[in-house]
């Protein structure tokens, strides 16, 4: 096996499960978007009334009067079959059908039947699928009637007059669904109940292994790994994507820009579970005028938000410029753990020349923090995959990392009695008491007598010996300081 290849024992997809999975389809500007935020329950794929804004397909847990299942939203279906964007649109469409059980035929009400609409109606018959469908845009009973009664010649069964915007007609298909949803077995109603009774005691008898500072330890039921792509546009975040899961999930090409929505994927690696997510280039603000790039961005910084793990892909030939720093700070703020991928790695000639360029970079203008992995890698040749996901699945460990009061107290001591803080008003400002209250990132709270009067430089002091002591290289770690109250201020 290749040194360079993700080993396919230890790195696979996630089986899916045995839910319903239904793939929303339709020519563009229908209301896919729309319809599959209404059944997530939240907004997650970009809706504007600019055709064609979808163009991978991405799917979500959706909740319709009671019952689970999966949606998948898809690109607009264009008659297209070549290797433009709306070819390979098209053919991320055809993709998701295959992960589909049923599909929602969705045409526009107000529009009418167009002769695009009759042809995927021909070509959806092919496929050997269960069809519904839903005519959208049906607000009001003139508006329901007109565009029903049109798509009945689609030959498709009972047209569903619906309307995403307003919550309209989701009974209806419900009840179109219904013969679809997997039965339960007395057997499963009867493990689903045990489950139940079994949780409520872990809950009582594991209740010593809970940490109650927001994290678990090593005994808990792992989750999986937040792990989000992000970088500039057009260095190969959505390419890198498709070489760690060995298949071509997300749609990439030449041109800058392609990625819109954050497309979320669960992934195993040597038997942990990990939620990979591509996202949109993030060009420089000032830069931004288009309302459908604004909304990509605002989708790229959620991703960064909800992400535990955030891995900045840079272009071997314009390494870490002003926006690139940008990112790296906009994720350390959030307090996640950065990695730094730089990607296209066979391009410099002079290799080591560049990564010495890319470490005085880094020193001058991320000082804050040290240690920040940098794997080198050529996501097009799947050069150093497994040495990133090694690099993601260690950091995650640091970002996690607990350290004893004890030992923070008999350091604290050490570092006051070599540096002790400045004096407050001619008066020692003593360090009292440390310790950590909070995982994901390491979250450190120091009571001081005099907290207002203990300077920053004193703190970075503080901050990096932590970092020192505890083996916190290369992530963001947070110092609180705090007093105790005085009994007799009163």
């Amino acid at each position: 096996m290749s040194k360079n290849k993700v080993p396919t024992s230890s790195s696979r997809l996630a089986t899916r499960d045995s839910r319903l999975t239904l793939a929303i389809v339709g020519r563009p500007n229908v209301g896919k978007s729309t319809l599959f935020n209404r059944l997530a329950g939240k907004k997650m794929a970009i809706v504007n009334d600019t055709p064609g804004v979808t163009r991978d397909w991405r799917e979500a847990e959706a909740h319709l009067l009671g019952q689970d299942f999966r949606v998948i939203d898809t690109a607009g279906l264009e008659e297209s079959f070549d290797d433009s964007i709306r070819g390979r649109m098209r053919r991320k469409t055809e993709d998701a059908l295959g992960e589909a059980d049923v599909v929602l035929f969705l045409v526009d009400g107000r529009a009418g039947i167009t002769p695009l609409d009759r042809h995927f109606a021909d070509w959806l018959r092919r496929q050997g699928k269960p069809v519904i469908l839903g005519v959208n845009k049906c607000e009001g009973e003139r508006a329901s009637m007109a565009g029903v009664a049109e798509a009945w010649g689609l030959g498709l069964g009972d047209p569903i007059p619906m309307s995403a915007e307003h919550n309209e007609g989701l009974g209806d298909l419900f009840d179109a669904l219904k013969p679809y949803f997997p039965e339960e077995t007395e057997s499963e109603a009867e493990e689903d109940d045990a489950s139940i009774d079994e949780q409520g005691l872990d809950a009582l008898e594991g209740m010593e292994d809970y940490d109650f500072t927001g994290g678990q330890d090593d005994k808990a039921e792992e989750k999986p790994v937040k792990l989000a792509i992000v970088g500039r546009p057009n260095v190969g975040k959505s390419t890198l994507m498709n070489t760690i899961l060995g298949h071509e999930r997300v749609m990439t090409g030449p041109e800058a820009g392609i990625t819109r929505d954050a497309i979320a994927v669960q992934w195993e690696y040597k038997g942990r579970k990990i939620r990979l997510v591509d996202t949109a280039g993030m060009r420089k603000k000032g830069k931004i005028y288009d309302a459908i790039e604004k909304m990509a961005v605002d989708d790229t910084l959620r991703a960064i938000r909800l992400a535990q793990v955030v891995v900045l892909v840079l272009d071997a030939e314009t390494m870490l410029e002003k926006q690139d720093l940008l990112i790296a700070e906009h994720i350390l703020d959030e307090g996640r753990a950065l990695i730094i991928a730089v990607n296209k790695w066979d391009l410099p000639e002079d290799r080591a020349m560049a990564l010495k360029k890319l470490e005085d970079r880094m020193e001058a203008s991320l000082a804050q923090i040290r240690g920040v992995p940098v794997i080198t890698l050529s996501a097009l040749r799947g050069a150093n995959i497994p040495k990133l996901m090694d690099a993601v699945l260690n950091i995650f460990t640091v970002w996690n990392s607990r350290v004893k009061t004890g030992r923070l107290n008999r350091w604290l001591a050490g570092m006051e009695s070599q540096h002790p803080a400045p004096l407050s008003n001619g008066r020692p400002n003593r360090l009292r008491y440390i310790t950590q209250v909070k995982t994901r990132p390491p979250t450190f709270a120091v009571w001081v007598s005099k907290p207002k009067d203990l300077p920053e430089t004193y703190k970075r002091y503080l901050i990096n010996g932590l970092r020192e002591v505890c083996d916190l290289q290369g992530i963001p770690v947070r110092l609180l300081v705090r007093t105790s109250k005085n009994p007799y201020t009163d």
